[in-house]
This record gives C-alpha cells, structure tokens and sequence, in this order.
C-alpha cells in the first residue's frame, strides 16, 4: 500500500469539501459535549451503541482515546471510523537536505521542545533558499537560531520583554547575528515588522496569532512562508471567523467550543498530571450533579478552573466552597462519599461517549488546516500541507508550507 502524499493544488480544495460534507452530515455527534449534558441527542437514535460505551470503564476508555478509529463499536461507529480515517490521511513533507547543527544550540531547550523544532527546520524545502528568516511568537527564539545557524540573517518577533532579552543573550552567546524585537502580533503596528525578502516561520504560534502571520506575510509580499498552527480555539471573536472564499461559502459554523476539539488529543501528559485531571473532572461531574440539585434546573453551571490545591481539600469542603463561590445555598450534609463515586462513574460514562466525538478531531483540524491553505493559494502561493513529525512527539504535527 502507497503512503499517503503530503496536499497541494486541487487536492486542497477537494479534500476541503469532502470534509466539509463530512462535518456538516453528522454536527449532531461532534457538537455535544458529554461533560456538559447528560445525555447527547444522538444517543436516542443509536441506542445500541450508546449502551454499549456507558457500561465500559474509564480504564478502557483512556486506552482507545488516542486511537479511537481502532474501538470496535456498535454502529454507527465503525462506518464513520473508516470515513474519518480515509479524510484524515495525510503524507509526509520530504526531508530537505540533512545538516548538523552544533550542539551548544540545544542548550536551554528541553528535549521534546527541540525534537520539534528539528523536524520542523528539517522540512523547509523550498525552491529558492531564504535569505532573512523571521521567527513569529519566537519566544527565546530557538527555531529561528536553529534556522539560521549558518550565519544567515533573523529576526525573532515575541511579546514577553524577558523572552526577548534572554533570546537576545542566546544569540549572542552562540555568536549570531539576531535581532530579538518586543512586538504586540496583533498591535496594528505588527505590519511593519515584516517584508518582501523575509521567510516567517511559525511553530506553534495559538489561533490568532498564526492567523495574523499569514494575513500580514501575504500583505508584505513574502516569498515563502511556513507555520504549523496550534490552538484553533484562541481567537478574539465569538465565532470563527473563515479566512478563505471557500470556507466562508460553508454553512458550517463555528464556536469557540467547537474549535477545542482538535486539541482534545493528549500525549504528553504525565502520570501525576493525568491522576490530577481525573480527579478535578471527576470531583466537578459530582459537583455538577449537586448543583442541578441545589438550583432544581437540570443544567450545567460553567465553573472556573481551580488551582491544584483544591484538590487537597476534602470533598464535602471542595464541594461547600464551590457553592461558595457560584452563590449557591449551602448543601445539606449526606453522605459525599457516594457523591464523589458518582463523579467517578460518570467521568467514565464521559470519556467513552467522547469517543464517537473525537472521530472527528482530525478532520476538523483539517479542516481548519485547508483554509488556512486554500487562503494562502488565494494570495497567489502554492501551497503545500503535510506532517513534519509524528504525532506522538506533538498532535499539532502538520506544517503549512507556501512559496510565490
């Protein structure tokens, strides 16, 4: 069997509209989220199924999450597991030509972070070789050095004035000649911080951010360009805001809530901190039972996040402060212990009716991906869209790359 090739030219746009068909077809099963209702529409129409994931348990659950194509469900379940997994192929970008970068430029960079940045830096193969980079939301700037080790000219763009004065003493160190710049991205001003001759790179700039970058680079006339973008969700508009003809012509609309289902894959967590958010999820799905019982409205009530230490606290407290804290009267005392296991239990009903939904993880993100791309090839690029690492070293894996 061929492996997949990475998408340019009409493949853009017809892999856009097979998924946009797909998204559209079934906004009854991605849309709702089980933390917040207690039961999902679809549940009455594939009763089968919606059966057969409440009796499983939270351990099973967590053992498919990343791969949920491979859960072997009632139906509907494998029929759109195949149809999500034929969307989402997507190919490798080539390689370009291997270089060896000295080792002092992975000093400060913790491994994964620079594992990333390699294979980012590693496929940026276009024709013409660039002679400026700009590293966007740099940070300390450590893909722009990696990028231009070879003494070719960088900018590094970041709003953190500490980021920018430690990336500036890396820089120097490492005897590069940066030009680490304290920059608002989305300050009207940011327009002036780039030209025709510089190549911007992003790795991982969040929602807007990256938008910016694509929107201002185009408008200056940048000859190439490449970003892979991270946190759909992180935008200033209630709604998503389409950057292309053709997904504007989409009936599909976008919440900011619809736009955090990509990033509801987790790799990267560790044990301790995975324990940590079972049991915050866990301690708030019991809260919300006693809320819908306190207020008699069978509702979900948003709660803030809440730092680490409550979870310290005994559960009755946990549970009189939350109450606190919504202004809700007082609870009556009972037996919490039973409360809190049915936190538990329905964490595990929770994270298994979450399965059918992140079918569509993927071919939402790609979607979100082609827009970016198909908008890219409105300003006159050739665009080309594919994976620069494996998912398992970041979800986010997938790099834009456009050059005029």
């Amino acid at each position: 069997m061929t492996s997949p090739a990475p998408l340019h030219g009409p493949l853009l746009r017809e892999r856009f509209a097979a998924l946009d068909d797909f998204l559209r077809a079934h906004q009854d099963i991605w849309r709702p989220t089980p933390f917040t209702e207690r039961e999902l529409p679809w549940e009455s129409r594939h009763p089968e199924l919606a059966g057969w994931l409440r009796q499983r348990t939270l351990a099973e659950a967590d053992a498919i999450h990343n791969q949920p194509e491979r859960l072997h469900a009632p139906a509907p379940y494998p029929q759109l597991a195949a149809h999500s997994t034929a969307l989402s192929q997507i190919g490798e970008l080539p390689p370009a030509q291997a270089e060896t970068v000295p080792a002092t430029f992975t000093v400060d960079v913790p491994g994964r972070k620079w594992q990333q940045i390699d294979a980012f830096a590693s496929r940026l193969e276009f024709r013409q070789a660039p002679g400026h980079w700009l590293d966007w939301c740099s940070g300390k700037g450590h893909l722009g050095r990696r990028l231009a080790h070879d003494g070719r000219a960088l900018t590094c763009i970041e709003l953190d004035p500490q980021l920018v004065a430690s990336g500036q003493r890396l820089s120097q160190r490492l005897g590069l000649a940066a030009d680490h710049r304290e920059q608002d991205a989305l300050a009207d001003d940011a327009a002036h911080q780039l030209s025709a001759d510089h190549t911007p790179v992003a790795l991982h700039a969040c929602g807007d951010l990256h938008v910016r970058l694509l929107q201002l680079a185009s408008a200056a006339g940048c000859r190439q360009l490449a970003v892979a973008p991270c946190c759909y969700n992180r935008i200033r508009t209630p709604h998503y805001q389409p950057l292309s003809a053709t997904a504007s012509a989409s009936t599909l609309r976008l919440s900011r809530a619809d736009l955090r289902l990509p990033l509801s894959e987790t790799v990267t967590a560790g044990a301790r901190v995975r324990r940590q958010r079972d049991q915050s999820m866990a301690r708030r799905l019991a809260f919300d039972l006693l809320q819908r019982e306190l207020r008699g409205r069978d509702q979900y009530l948003p709660v803030p996040s809440l730092p680490t230490s409550w979870l310290e606290k005994p559960f009755a407290q946990y549970c009189r402060d939350l109450c606190e804290l919504k202004q809700l009267p007082s609870p009556a005392e009972r037996d919490w212990a039973v409360l809190e296991e049915a936190g538990w239990q329905r964490l595990a009903v929770v994270r298994n009716l979450e399965l059918p939904r992140s079918l569509f993880r993927r071919p939402l993100e790609l979607w979100l991906l082609l827009d970016r791309a198909l908008f890219l090839e409105e300003q006159g690029y050739q665009v080309r869209l594919g994976s620069f690492c494996p998912a398992q070293l970041t979800p986010r894996n997938i790099l834009l790359l456009a050059e005029r």
